[in-house]
């Protein structure tokens, strides 16, 4: 819910609303954004969250007047007249929400952790709104400490969506592009930087629960009912699979070296995820000594 205000109550999220739905009165798009501000909910439950951090490094994260900033490679500011599409059902855009001077969370589709080369402008399987659905919080990754321009590039991302003010803890953060330099928009992630941990995102089938009255109520990954037609997609878990699979290895090689975020119940470093992921890069080279037997 307050993701949801975030997102529309401002002056960029009103103008959204009354563009999208034909509306010329403001007062009008006042009670659409009471009644639709919390569309985005369903699915901003079910992505992979990430709180990344910014507390090693010199630079901090900014804000803007646009504080729920999404970010896909193949939507470029104004590419779009103002206030722009509906950009984030899509597979590629990402949610990103500065929680503070050293904290940021970021959003990613579960199933462009699944398949990072999906197309960024494709609909989401199951794109919808305002309908039941159920998240395991212990999942949510932290931890990560972002290098200088990791930070900056983010900074760049918000400064280059916000309608009309930012705001940074100093002068010189304000101009990010004057540090991040000459980089288009569709490179500004080609490092997979916004990507959260992928050997530590769970491959799971779906989620259920009974109740003490003897009901019960569940969902694929995808929040498809058992009564969906495609509920928990046999050919799409087997594409997937593999996918996942190649995708955790190219992130590896693309972080390595790179601090790396961690799950509540995974406090430790030597986890069997770290253990696979490291056993992956020395059989390829590109880290020396002996792989670790899995626990």
């Amino acid at each position: 819910m307050y993701l949801g205000a975030q997102r529309f109550r401002t002056p960029h999220g009103l103008d959204w609303l009354a563009k999208h739905m034909r509306l010329r009165d403001k007062n009008m798009a006042l009670i659409a954004m009471q009644q639709l501000f919390q569309q985005y909910g369903t699915m901003w439950m079910e992505g992979v969250w990430e709180i990344v951090h910014a507390r090693q490094s010199a630079t901090k994260f900014i804000i803007s007047d646009v504080p729920v900033t999404f970010f896909n490679r193949s939507i470029i500011p104004g590419g779009f007249a103002y206030p722009g599409i509906v950009d984030f059902p899509m597979i590629g855009t990402r949610t990103i929400f500065p929680l503070s001077a050293e904290s940021c969370l970021i959003i990613t589709h579960l199933q462009l952790t699944r398949n990072p080369w999906n197309n960024p402008t494709e609909q989401r399987v199951n794109a919808r709104a305002f309908q039941r659905t159920m998240a395991n919080l212990t999942t949510i990754q932290f931890g990560r400490e972002l290098e200088e321009n990791e930070v900056l590039r983010i900074n760049l991302i918000v400064k280059r969506w916000a309608k009309k003010y930012i705001a940074a803890a100093n002068q010189e953060s304000l101009y990010p592009e004057r540090q991040v330099g000459l980089i288009h928009w569709t490179k500004l992630d080609s490092d997979w930087f916004l990507f959260p941990n992928l050997w530590k995102v769970r491959f799971t089938s779906g989620m259920m629960i009974g109740y003490q009255n003897g009901g019960a109520w569940g969902m694929d990954e995808y929040g498809r009912s058992p009564s969906h037609p495609d509920y928990q997609d046999k050919d799409q878990h087997a594409f997937e699979w593999r996918r996942t699979d190649e995708g955790k290895k190219e992130w590896a090689k693309k972080r390595l070296g790179k601090s790396l975020s961690r799950v509540i119940n995974q406090m430790r470093e030597d986890t069997v995820s770290d253990r696979m992921m490291n056993r992956f890069l020395q059989k390829k080279g590109f880290v020396s000594g002996q792989a670790e037997d899995l626990a």
